[in-house]
């Protein structure tokens, strides 16, 4: 892509990949607020507006006569005299190579620092929307790599399709929660007309888009509002399904590690669900609705699927439905939030009251009066403070919003965005799936053991038989640690003793609260105990290390007392 006002001045200004590696701070723009590629004068030629596929290269040149040549392949069509070709016309000088977006190419910089090429990750369909954000000439060419898996050993023609400036398109990208779903583009959840009035700062988080920090207050003073007066937090993407029918309290004892059949009606209860090789695959809360209803609110798609699948083999009475669609939900946090919420809830005799919802319970009424919106309030959360968390319909959702951010205010109730939960929950000692957890840690590794209760639950469950053997011969655990001076230690920092290394750092953060530099870690036993002096390594994992030592966490109110409160 040249600027067109450019060419017509003599001036060659192509789209360039340094440049645009350089501001946007990644290998290739996408859909958000990091979205635009760049000329040489810094100036935005084009905005990815949709991306359904995700992974593209700008590292290497388009292919050229001289990289079929050097392979053997001599005459061989190439992209580079394809552009030279159609650029002719507007004397633009050939090149040997072009620079360019290299779209639907699955390439980039191994560990290794080796440049590889893969098969693509597009399939039939996908595509990438661009907006011009001035006049351009545009060029493309659809690659004729037939030696390589880059185009998957089977080149394709490309389609290109030009839309008149009237036309309006929603910032997305595409999410396939398992590998033969329909692909789905980002969503906005039902406060999002709310939120975004109050911040541009996005990100794509489960198939929505939520705010990392919002305009005039940022990460840091929404933490503070959180662990002194109060926040609200969208956390819509959280994925609900409805589990019915006579069978249900079966399923759910087999599904999940919990002893389901002691949860009462009006309860909640957090739980691990797992693998049958004792790997978690998520974590959630399971809600009591009456004798036969369940709601389980976890992060993945897949949970449902595979709670159907698990009833079809147990040939169970039991219906599994996905309400994620139908129950968006924002989290009320902090020590102002019981005073917030119950100005606003109203629930009739048979429920509890806002006040009266004990830890791990919840209620169901409605926003003001008998005649107002639908809710539930269940008195949980992510943030180690006393709150809440406000389920209605999306439809409902930005009056529910209004209400509780008029009664929040003379409170000095903020928006809180993901980059101040983060902080929240590393403090609180509360997982993260992909961080504390995952497929190849079981719960005992992953800070949340206590969601097995092995010696009071007979029932057999998915995983228990793997989970036995696991527990008498544990390997890793997941402890705190506290770090020397004020560098962090992030995800995915090495642990050592010596030279060797014993464990990895999963999250890391400076405490405002507790003046600390603090960590999660996963670590080998033999070095978990409570004391016990270890190393981050930093650049190679050697040339630099930064002394910690192990400590108990949660770092933040160990006992839970603000939450219980």
């Amino acid at each position: 892509a040249f600027d067109r006002r450019k060419l017509d001045c003599g001036i060659e200004r192509s789209l360039d990949v340094t440049t645009t590696r350089t501001l946007m701070g990644s290998g290739y723009p996408g859909p958000g607020l990091f979205s635009k590629y760049y000329d040489v004068d810094m100036q935005p030629l084009v905005e990815v507006i949709r991306d359904t596929v995700g992974r593209h290269d700008t590292f290497g040149l388009a292919c050229s006569a001289k990289y079929y040549e050097d392979i053997g392949y001599f005459g061989h069509s190439n992209c580079s005299d394809n552009f030279n070709t159609a650029l002719e016309a507007y004397q633009i000088a050939a090149r040997k190579g072009w620079t360019a977006a290299n779209f639907f190419f699955n390439t980039g910089i191994d560990e290794h620092n080796v440049l590889y090429s893969d098969e693509p990750w597009s399939r039939p369909g996908d595509y990438v929307l661009l907006q011009a954000q001035t006049d351009l000439v545009c060029v493309s060419s659809a690659c004729p790599d037939d030696t390589s898996p880059a185009n998957a050993w089977n080149p394709s023609d490309i389609h290109v399709r030009v839309y008149p400036e009237k036309n309006t398109f929603s910032k997305a990208i595409a999410i396939r929660m398992t590998p033969d779903a329909d692909a789905k583009l980002t969503q906005e959840t039902g406060f999002h007309p709310r939120t975004s009035a109050l911040t541009r700062n996005f990100t794509e988080y489960r198939g929505y888009w939520l705010p990392t920090c919002f305009r005039n207050n940022g990460a840091i003073e929404e933490y503070y509002a959180c662990r002194e007066k109060a926040v609200v937090t969208d956390l819509s993407p959280l994925r609900k399904f409805e589990i019915m029918g006579p069978d249900a309290e079966v399923l759910m004892q087999w599904t999940l590690t919990r002893n389901v059949r002691k949860l009462a009606v009006g309860q909640v209860v957090y739980s691990s669900m797992l693998y049958p090789h004792g790997g978690m695959m998520d974590d959630g809360t399971l809600l009591r609705l009456c004798q036969d209803n369940f709601r389980w609110i976890g992060g993945d798609d897949y949970g449902g699927i595979w709670m159907r699948e698990q009833a079809e083999k147990l040939g169970l009475k039991v219906l599994v439905k996905s309400s994620t669609d139908q129950m968006h939900n924002i989290a009320v946090q902090g020590p102002k939030s019981r005073e917030i919420l119950k100005e606003v809830v109203w629930t009739p005799p048979t429920q509890p009251k806002l006040e009266e919802i004990g830890w791990f319970r919840f209620t169901i009424g409605r926003i003001g009066d008998l005649n107002g919106i639908p809710i539930m309030v269940s008195r949980t959360g992510y943030t180690g403070e006393l709150g809440y968390e406000v389920w209605c319909h999306p439809n409902d959702a930005p009056a529910v919003w209004d209400v509780i951010w008029e009664a929040g205010k003379p409170h000095g109730m903020l928006p809180l965005g993901l980059d101040a939960l983060d902080m929240l929950r590393i403090e609180s000692g509360l997982v993260f799936a992909g961080y504390e957890f995952s497929d190849e840690t079981d719960p005992f590794e992953s800070g949340v053991g206590f969601t097995v209760p092995m010696k009071t639950k007979e029932d057999d469950f998915v995983g228990k038989e793997a989970l036995i053997s696991r527990k008498a011969n544990p390997q890793r655990k997941l402890v705190g640690l506290e770090l020397e001076g004020n560098e962090p230690g992030t995800h995915g920092d090495c642990v050592h003793v010596g030279r060797g290394q014993v464990g990895i750092i999963t999250s890391g953060m400076r405490s405002p609260i507790l003046r600390k530099n603090i960590a999660l870690c996963r670590i080998d036993v033999t070095h978990a105990e409570i004391g016990t002096e270890v190393q981050i390594g930093k650049l190679d994992g050697h040339q630099k290390r930064i002394p910690a030592r192990v400590v108990k966490f949660p770092f933040y109110d160990p006992e839970k007392l603000k939450p219980r409160s």
